[in-house]
């Protein structure tokens, strides 16, 4: 493409426009970049992607659909300071996110098909910027609770919560999509109204 000088905008009064995402490219891990401090916003792309994601796996009861929208593990393993955080990803926090998912399709019933997404509530003001020695961390992020998922089914409109988010690189990401502590290893939907 041969782009003339008179077609580049002038330097003199640019137009606002958002910020960029500090997020890398997908075809990038971003766990195995650091980490920064970033909000993260709820009309960013990337995330509202996810929670379309999360929405499908739990309509198809297919938990591997929402995996992206899951906390990286990479960044999981840079921020926990847990003996084997790997293990603990991996048989606690994957495990329970796919039993949540589940959890959530059983609400849904024989018409989950037919469940339509109305929304995401996103309270931003509430997060809080969780520093090393706090949930047993050697690094920091956000941390966020009150996301709220809203749908409708047969007319009557619905809602559960998404427990906890976290941040990494000015992305949220779920990670407990219910409690995160539990009695027995069960999905459980997370203040269903």
């Amino acid at each position: 493409m041969n782009i003339g000088l008179s077609s580049i905008p002038s330097p003199v009064a640019p137009s606002p426009s958002p910020s960029p995402s500090p997020s890398p490219s997908p075809s990038v891990d971003p766990g195995t970049l650091p980490q920064t401090h970033v909000l993260p916003r709820p009309d960013d792309p990337m995330f509202q992607a996810g929670v379309q994601d999360l929405w499908q796996a739990i309509v198809q009861d297919n938990p591997s659909i929402a995996l992206p929208f899951f906390f990286p593990k990479s960044a999981y393993l840079q921020v926990k300071a847990i003996s084997n955080a790997s293990a603990d990803y991996q048989n606690r926090l994957i495990d329970w996110y796919d039993l949540d998912i589940h959890a959530a399709h059983k609400l849904l019933g024989s018409h989950a098909s037919a469940a339509q997404f109305v929304k995401v509530s996103v309270p931003t003001s509430q997060a809080v910027w969780i520093k090393p020695g706090v949930e047993y961390n050697k690094g920091s992020y956000y941390r966020l609770y009150g996301t709220r998922l809203t749908y409708q089914i047969n007319g009557v409109t619905k809602s559960f919560g998404i427990f906890s988010l976290i941040s990494w690189r000015g992305e949220w990401y779920c990670v407990h999509l219910g409690p995160s502590v539990r009695s027995s290893n069960v999905g459980i939907v997370y203040n269903a109204q």
